[in-house]
């Protein structure tokens, strides 16, 4: 080989190694909700951070937000595998100390190569209906991911069961000699969340912006981060208390200067990249909620805004302020659809929001010029859910009357359902008084049905509801069905209306479909998947999780539905599984054509399950035949009333 080809060659070696080295670790973005297998190459870091520091082992921070159950020093040191003293230091606070729901824990952990990619170790036992995409994105916050549990636990069984422990890889790095060289001692794993950038992560840890688009991989024109993702901080010093506190200080001063020229120099740099990152930061809010306001108030949305208010709906809801422009336009734009109370009406109603007007929670029975109205009490921004209850006009969807804005917040004032939630009537079969007969229930199924399928194919845009459940399906005076509670309700888009989610779920366990929970993946056959559920409860009288036994427990419901029913004795399954309260008084031929539509809308296939018009059309059929089941002498036609 030639002089000048050695040359090339160990020059490119150089520079590859350079670029190693100074780049740190590439942002993980998107990847971890992708379904396809990981990319294992150091180019990547689903699986964990590269092992590429100065040391193969270094202390290292994690950020944790405190939620049910991990909210006390003790809990989280135990889940995270930390040492509870020096949590409850760098914390500033005693080792009984119990932190508020949300608050920004700092973790030190021991940061150690394993392999390719660096790791803190913990490990979690396995609960009931968990998954890797749970536990990574719930439990942990996105400290881990999915392919990363699946990776370090790949010895074991393809399912995940009860009680298994798994080891966790938790994401956190050691500096490279390129940052050590700069005084950067310890890299901090920051967990992302709505309204966070990389300038007002950077100011909020007094470090420079370009440290940490640099430690990330990241440039200034690709500075985009995703909530539930971490992002590395480079500092100098250890983190402290008053760095976690919200809204975060002005930045601080910048460092004693070291050297004359280039000190000034870096003086200048840290504070142009301060002022560059604060105004791109207040030109995006800007730019955001010019999008939010136009999306959520104005008739005329392009696809590009109905995708955005999608991505943006789980954002933590923000107080509103009464003499803000903002509260001016959102009450302007209520008031063209909606009746707007005074707070002393709805006093008045509600016997001053008394312990005797409550139904549940901050839910009251109140009454207004002699018709009877729930009004439910909610505080933070909730104008979304006001702005599509206020286009939404069916019958079988509940009304919402009007609002009330009072102190900081909001009341919503719905019609009434005098019989209350379906979960009253169907779980309660003990209670000789509510006990619902077999051709209410497909009624009561039917009109839910009808009310799904308005939102999915009727409202503009078309919405998912999320949190299809009985608590959540009303029942009026003559025992049809409203469908209630939109607070969860997404926007769909595309051919199945599929979209990975952000990476936080939310909804009822034993409701949600397999996709979600294991992907984040949204669409109309989440609301069918749950509907499937719904039903099975409305005619066995039980809660989805005591219909399996022991061995079923991590199948799939569509496989408990296919052993349960697969062998000769199908009637004797039927009987095992009806609500004891209907015995003897349901058409069986009738309940087996539902129970094999149940098993088609949970069917672990999304594409296997029947669109919510399909079941309406269904539906309709078996309550025209439980109509003639019931009344055989009388000539019932074959039309069905919505």
């Amino acid at each position: 080989m030639s002089s000048l080809n050695l040359i090339s060659v160990s020059s490119f070696f150089i520079l590859c190694s350079s670029f190693l080295i100074h780049a740190q670790q590439p942002y993980v973005g998107k990847a971890t909700t992708s379904s396809n297998k990981p990319d294992t190459s150091n180019s990547n870091s689903i699986l964990g951070y590269s092992c590429n520091g100065l040391k193969r082992s270094c202390q290292a921070y994690l950020i944790f937000r405190s939620q049910p159950p991990y909210t006390s020093v003790s809990s989280i040191a135990a889940l995270l595998s930390a040492d509870p003293s020096q949590l409850s230091q760098i914390n500033s606070v005693s080792e009984t100390e119990t932190f508020e729901t949300n608050k920004q824990v700092i973790v030190p952990v021991n940061c150690s190569c394993s392999g390719p990619y660096y790791q803190a170790n913990t490990s979690f036992v396995v609960q009931h209906g968990d998954t890797y995409f749970l536990i990574a994105n719930n439990t942990f916050q996105g400290l881990s991911t999915k392919q990363a549990l699946k990776s370090q636990n790949s010895n074991l069984t393809r399912n995940i069961y009860t009680g298994t422990r798994l080891h966790i890889p938790l994401r956190c790095a050691c500096p490279t000699k390129n940052q050590t060289d700069v005084g950067i001692k310890y890299l901090l794993s920051y967990l992302i969340t709505w309204g966070d950038y990389v300038s007002t992560v950077s100011a909020r840890f007094g470090v420079d912006t370009g440290r940490t688009l640099e430690a990330n991989k990241l440039t200034e024109q690709d500075s985009t981060i995703y909530p539930f993702t971490t992002l590395v901080v480079p500092l100098q010093d250890p983190p402290s208390s008053s760095q976690t506190m919200v809204p975060p200080p002005a930045p601080p001063s910048p460092a004693p200067p070291t050297s004359g020229n280039s000190s000034k120099k870096s003086k200048k740099k840290t504070w142009l990249y301060i002022l560059v990152g604060t105004l791109a930061g207040g030109a995006i809010l800007l730019f955001i909620s010019t999008i939010i306001f136009f999306a959520c108030f104005h008739k005329g949305k392009n696809n590009a805004v109905t995708n955005f208010v999608s991505e943006t709906s789980e954002a933590n809801k923000k107080p509103v302020v009464k003499d803000s422009p903002e509260f001016s336009e959102i009450l302007s734009s209520i008031t063209q659809s909606l009746k707007v109370y005074s707070f002393k009406e709805l006093q008045e109603a509600t016997d001053n929001f008394s312990p005797g007007s409550c139904i549940k929670g901050s839910v009251y029975r109140g009454t207004i010029k002699g018709d009877l109205a729930a009004i439910k009490k909610m505080n933070g921004d909730v104008t979304k859910e006001i702005e599509l209850l206020s286009k939404i006009n069916n019958i079988f969807v509940i009304r919402l009357m009007g609002v009330c804005f009072n102190d900081g917040d909001w009341y919503l004032v719905y019609e009434y359902a005098v019989n209350g939630p379906l979960s009253d009537w169907i779980y309660n079969t003990d209670n000789a008084g509510k006990v619902l007969n077999w051709t209410q229930r497909m009624q009561i199924a039917l009109d839910a049905a009808v009310g799904i399928n308005y939102l999915h194919c009727f409202t503009m845009p078309p919405l998912i509801h999320q949190d299809i459940r009985s608590g959540n399906v009303l029942l009026d005076s003559d025992f049809r069905a409203k469908i209630a509670n939109l607070g969860m309700a997404r926007i769909a888009r595309g051919e199945e209306g599929q979209f990975a989610l952000t990476r936080h779920i939310v909804g009822t366990r034993g409701h949600m479909a397999p996709e979600y929970l294991e992907n984040g993946l949204v669409s109309a056959k989440l609301d069918v998947y749950a509907f499937g559920v719904l039903m099975l409860e409305m005619i066995t009288g039980k809660q989805v999780a005591a219909l399996y036994t022991e061995p079923e427990v991590n199948m799939n419901l569509s496989d408990v539905l296919c052993a349960r029913f697969s062998g000769e004795n199908v009637e004797d399954s039927l009987i095992q599984f009806m609500d004891s309260s209907m015995e003897g008084k349901y058409p069986s031929e009738i309940a087996m054509s539902l129970i094999r539509l149940i098993h088609r809308c949970v069917d672990r296939n999304p594409a296997g399950r029947p669109r919510m018009d399909e079941i309406v059309g269904f539906l309709a059929r078996i309550y025209n035949d439980s109509l003639r089941w019931e009344l055989p002498n009388d000539n019932l036609g074959n039309e069905t009333i919505f």
